[in-house]
């Protein structure tokens, strides 16, 4: 993925936000007439928190709670993990992993401007859509011996390498191969 790619170049504007002491019932109405999966909690005009349509199927729908009295504080996650909109997609990603969130909030001088999915960042990036269909080949892929090799991104290190082996059902390089 390029890195010189930048989180502002990509984000969603504007970001929808909502005060943190609302209803479920009116986030989850804001959020079906604009259309969005997400919207940033604000505290003063401060982002605070985020909440997503999963939050409200499984913190409110799932456990049968009223929207209408259910405030968006107590479902909202939190603390909220965001990126600068000078911040590479690299970066992005790697927080989107880290914290094993779908969405990042784009903050900028303490003001919510932008939204980033990793759908956005697929969208941005096709030469990882190809990067994921040819490991699925390679897992499909089962040498007739185990001395095999063939070229790829090493299962272990995500490193390209022209030596890859299939060792207990993982494609690996020389250098992991040896740890």
């Amino acid at each position: 993925m390029p890195e010189k790619i930048l989180v502002k170049t990509i984000m969603a504007k504007p970001v929808i936000t909502i005060d943190l002491n609302k209803s479920v019932k009116k986030v989850a109405q804001a959020m079906s007439e604009k259309r969005v999966g997400a919207i940033v909690v604000v505290k003063k005009n401060k982002p605070v928190g985020i909440l997503t349509d999963a939050d409200i199927i499984k913190k409110v729908v799932a456990l049968s709670k009223d929207p209408k009295k259910t405030k968006v504080k107590d479902i909202m996650a939190t603390p909220l993990v965001f990126v600068s909109p000078d911040d590479n997609l690299i970066k992005a990603e790697e927080k989107m992993k880290k914290f094993r969130v779908k969405r990042l909030p784009v903050i900028k001088n303490g003001i919510a401007i932008g939204i980033i999915s990793n759908t956005d960042i697929a969208r941005a990036t096709p030469e990882m859509l190809d990067l994921l269909n040819f490991r699925l080949k390679m897992k499909k892929f089962t040498p007739e011996t185990s001395e095999a090799t063939t070229s790829g991104i090493c299962e272990s290190c995500g490193n390209y390498s022209e030596n890859l082996m299939l060792v207990d059902d993982r494609w690996l390089c020389e250098d992991c191969r040896e740890e």
